[in-house]
């Protein structure tokens, strides 16, 4: 039965492993030793992330297949279901920014030079229209690249990475 978000909610999404875990999980469904192969992890240590993602109720079990006499459950990522995770604990929110920031730096390494993409950082004062608006277009965006996210490699598509954190600031 997965957990519900609680004190730890924001914290298990806090280790660059499981942000990875859950991307790829996104476009296909995979078990431990699949997923371990494609982010080149060890099996033991996909296998524990993926334990507490599916506790935490992110990952659901999609299938069981027999591999060498062996029963291997099959994990898929529904992006929606990150969406009830909230904290009232700064810590927690700080931990997955953190992680956040590590996984793009990583990725960053991974770029393919001259490319078009887009970069944008603001810390900007707009007016509370402007703000929600910015707000859903962020929203859609992510419904769009999780809804057409597919297997690793599959041909046809290219790797590509997103990350957004937007966020009201206290005022000074």
């Amino acid at each position: 039965m997965p957990e519900s978000p609680g004190l730890d909610g924001l914290r298990v999404l806090a280790h660059p492993v499981r942000l990875r875990i859950l991307s790829l999980l996104t476009g296909a469904a995979m078990s431990a030793a699949e997923a371990a192969r494609e982010l080149g992890e060890t099996q033991a240590n996909v296998s524990y992330h993926l334990r507490r993602l599916h506790e935490a109720g992110l990952l659901d079990v999609v299938e069981e297949v027999r591999i060498r006499g062996g029963l291997a459950k099959r994990y898929r990522h529904d992006p929606e279901s990150g969406s009830r995770f909230t904290s009232a604990n700064p810590r927690e929110e700080q931990l997955l920014i953190a992680s956040m920031a590590e996984e793009l730096k990583r990725r960053n390494a991974l770029r393919v030079p001259g490319e078009n993409g887009s970069r944008t950082d603001a810390e900007v004062w707009v007016d509370r229209e402007t703000w929600e608006k910015a707000l859903r277009q962020a929203r859609e965006l992510g419904e769009l690249l999780h809804t057409a996210a597919r297997p690793p490699r599959t041909r046809g598509t290219i790797p590509i990475s997103a990350t957004v954190s937007m966020f009201e600031l206290r005022r000074p």
